[in-house]
């Protein structure tokens, strides 16, 4: 008796945090500790699910406590944040659908709020547009003009849902409030204030935000930059305290490697906020890093899905590392075709001289990857670095000049390379990965240009032919395409 008081307790005062969902599921089921495949990670959207599946066989006694669960748990809620990214809702069929599968989630007694971008295409019309009158127009007017593209999908996918009998609210970033510092095109996230929306979703609404957009202190509309609805959604997830963020893209999860590269490419069922963060900043495109980023500061766990699937499947779930995830060694292969490296030699071996290399190449807002210095027995030194492709032309310019002045041998540079990486956490207790990656390489004939590594990475340049059969060989050689025991 005491344990049916203690848990219609917790029930009825409705726990908002999402821990203390979890404990309140774990203690009504009573026995969630001891199935196969749950640990202390498990979060209440899995439990719930788990439990209203299971087929149980009690009388008496237990009978009853079990009853009273499956009651108690049929008005236990979810909150769930989706993000639908601009293919998943580039026409008004798209939008219908995503529309459909947003209640099929209410209806399973889950709070949803969704998170869109705009239209597939919109955002580079709307710069068209802009460029048309001025090459370079003020980074305020134009956060006010492309942050249009996602009011248009709220409106209309609010539409819809009201069409097909939901209750349902649309919220601009700046009503939400999403406050931001007041770097237009790239700004960041400073608070998120959701008392509205968490009284419409009381009220039984789902909530529809625009993503990518947020205000400053001072009104003014701002946008977070390419792939900012990622982030949106994540940090709407975090200031809500929902159960789980869902990323639905036109991709069914996380793969080991790029399917296009590597047909035998394996979908990942489970995938850490570290493998993943190493992933997308070496050159996945599934999650914008800052999205990553931000769910692993919060833990907010998150789940990348298909809006293209008709029947849904679990996609891939980013969460906190566990000891069943430390199994696999490698969990996926990332690579980058935006490189291009630029190799000063003969240069004065002397203390400061990287940063006479570097620094006006830094000042000139250009980022550098990857970075190899070599010692000479003459008392000079070569120095050679990585940027984006398309900063090529620019620090191959400010590196001649700094040449001049250092009285360099030679200046050269090589835009037709590329970066391919090995990503997993199993590389913290396993050794001889290093080794095993470039045997396999060597086995190709492939030379290797720049080699750096991190905790759970290693990253290798080549030359860009070899890039399909570097991964390729790679994906065989640590078995990838075979599911980890």
């Amino acid at each position: 008796m005491l344990i049916l008081i203690c848990a219609k307790i917790f029930i009825f005062f409705g726990v908002h945090s999402r821990c203390l969902r979890s404990f309140a599921y774990s203690f009504i089921s009573g026995d969630i500790c001891v199935q196969p495949g749950y640990s202390q990670n498990t979060h209440s959207y899995d439990i719930i699910h788990h439990l209203k599946a299971r087929p149980h066989n009690r009388s008496g006694f237990l009978g009853g406590i079990y009853e009273f669960k499956q009651t108690e748990l049929s008005n236990i809620m979810a909150l769930i944040v989706q993000k639908y990214g601009g293919t998943s809702v580039g026409t008004i069929e798209r939008i219908q659908a995503v529309a459909d599968r947003v209640i099929a989630n209410r209806d399973k007694g889950n709070q949803i709020v969704v998170v869109v971008s705009a239209m597939s295409g919109e955002t580079n019309r709307l710069i068209s547009l802009a460029n048309e009158i001025e090459k370079r127009p003020s980074t305020r007017e134009m956060d006010v003009l492309v942050s249009t593209g996602e009011q248009v999908t709220i409106a209309l996918l609010t539409m819809a849902l009201q069409a097909k009998g939901a209750k349902a609210r649309s919220y601009t970033g700046g009503q939400v409030k999403m406050l931001t510092d007041n770097v237009h095109s790239k700004a960041r996230i400073l608070d998120i204030q959701c008392g509205n929306m968490q009284q419409d979703l009381k009220d039984g609404n789902i909530i529809v935000v625009a993503g990518f957009q947020g205000v400053d202190e001072n009104g003014n509309i701002t946008t977070l930059g390419r792939g900012g609805s990622d982030t949106t959604a994540v940090a709407m997830a975090a200031a809500l305290k929902a159960d789980e963020c869902q990323i639905y893209t036109d991709v069914d999860g996380v793969y080991t490697t790029d399917p296009r590269v590597e047909p035998r490419a394996r979908k990942l069922d489970r995938i850490t906020f570290d493998e993943m963060l190493e992933m997308a900043s070496l050159g996945s495109k599934v999650l914008q890093i800052r999205s990553v980023e931000f769910a692993g500061k919060y833990n907010v766990p998150l789940r990348v899905l298909s809006s293209f699937e008709e029947v849904q499947g679990e996609g891939t779930l980013i969460t906190t590392e566990d000891d069943e995830m430390e199994q696999a060694i490698i969990s996926g292969i990332a690579f980058n075709r935006d490189e291009a490296q630029l190799t000063i030699s003969g240069v004065p071996d002397k203390p400061g001289v990287a940063s006479d290399i570097l620094g006006p190449v830094t000042e000139a807002n250009i980022e550098i990857d990857m970075i190899v210095q070599n010692v000479g027995e003459d008392g000079t030194t070569d120095f050679t670095f990585t940027v984006h492709r398309n900063d090529y032309d620019a620090a191959l310019a400010l590196l001649e000049k700094t040449g001049e002045t250092l009285g360099a041998k030679k200046v050269k540079g090589n835009d037709t390379i590329v970066k391919i990486s090995l990503v997993g956490v199993g590389m913290r207790s396993h050794a001889g990965i290093a080794s095993s990656m470039f045997a396999a390489l060597g086995k190709e004939g492939i030379n290797i240009l720049m080699i750096s590594t991190s905790e759970i990475k290693i990253s290798v340049v080549v030359d860009e032919k070899y890039l399909e059969l570097g991964v390729r060989s790679l994906h065989s050689e640590f078995g990838l395409e075979t599911q980890p025991a």
